[in-house]
């Protein structure tokens, strides 16, 4: 009840955030942007529709994996906020003077994240399927692919922000959790962004850092004729069960870590 009542307080405080409603003004400005190049695709379908379906799916993925790219930003620095500001301006103390255990509150402010991310995604899955729509195209993907992945992978960012807020400056924590997604998908093995370092350099980042390329939904998604291809079963369950393993270890490192922490006002 005490973890209900204190996510839905840091919910509230996440959505009267100028700087998340800013973010949330300068998404919806971009995507209305992009609606304009997607439009004068649709007009090249009666003449070419394989090459317009084509440069259609192309310019949705890129759009996809911009606004992905906009909503690790938007789960990171929601999450270091979130903490940081209880202590920045001392209301932690009030609410620790409560029967409230600190890792309730780190809990709390998780989960309030994740209420904010969700409806960030469901805004994504539905301006993805407006784009098609403006596009002369239809989204085939499964809906539950472009919900849950990327709700996965925000868990682990705002997870792992969450984690090093309580030892470190919040702007330090949201750059480090940012660097770190860059840096996890320069090691892949499909990338060559970062050749030059040593392979066990390159292995040991790749397995210490989130796989970016195992949680993107992008590499899902398809429109109308494009061919779908089918992904068993057993690698959704392991990359989703590795996301949240990811996220679970980094909250309860952050648990560890805030049981030390001094709760005076920064």
């Amino acid at each position: 009840m005490r973890i209900r009542a204190l996510t839905g307080i840091a919910f509230l405080a996440l959505i009267r955030n100028k700087l998340i409603i800013l973010f949330f003004a300068i998404f919806v400005c971009v995507v209305l942007l992009m609606m304009t190049p997607i439009a004068g695709l649709k007009a090249m379908a009666a003449d070419n529709r394989a090459q317009a379906e084509g440069m259609v799916l192309s310019l949705i993925s890129g759009i996809l994996s911009m606004m992905s790219g906009f909503g690790s930003l938007l789960a990171a620095w929601a999450a270091a906020d979130a903490v940081a500001s209880e202590m920045r301006t001392g209301t932690v103390m009030a609410i620790m003077a409560r029967p409230v255990r600190r890792w309730e509150l780190l809990l709390a402010k998780y989960l309030g994240v994740q209420m904010l991310m969700a409806i960030y995604i469901v805004l994504m899955f539905a301006m993805t399927n407006v784009l098609a729509w403006i596009g002369g195209e239809r989204v085939v993907t499964s809906p539950w692919v472009l919900l849950v992945y990327p709700m996965v992978r925000y868990g682990i960012y705002s997870a792992a922000a969450i984690w090093l807020v309580t030892v470190m400056h919040p702007v330090f924590a949201f750059v480090i959790v940012m660097s770190g997604g860059m840096i996890a998908g320069m090691v892949s093995p499909s990338s060559m962004a970062l050749a030059f370092l040593p392979e066990w350099l390159r292995r040991g980042l790749f397995v210490l850092l989130p796989s970016v390329d195992l949680l993107s939904e992008g590499r899902f998604l398809a429109i109308t004729s494009a061919k779908l291809q089918q992904t068993p079963w057993t690698e959704h369950l392991t990359g989703l069960a590795y996301g949240l393993n990811y996220a679970l270890v980094c909250m309860l490192l952050a648990f560890w870590a805030f049981r030390r922490r001094s709760l005076a006002r920064e």
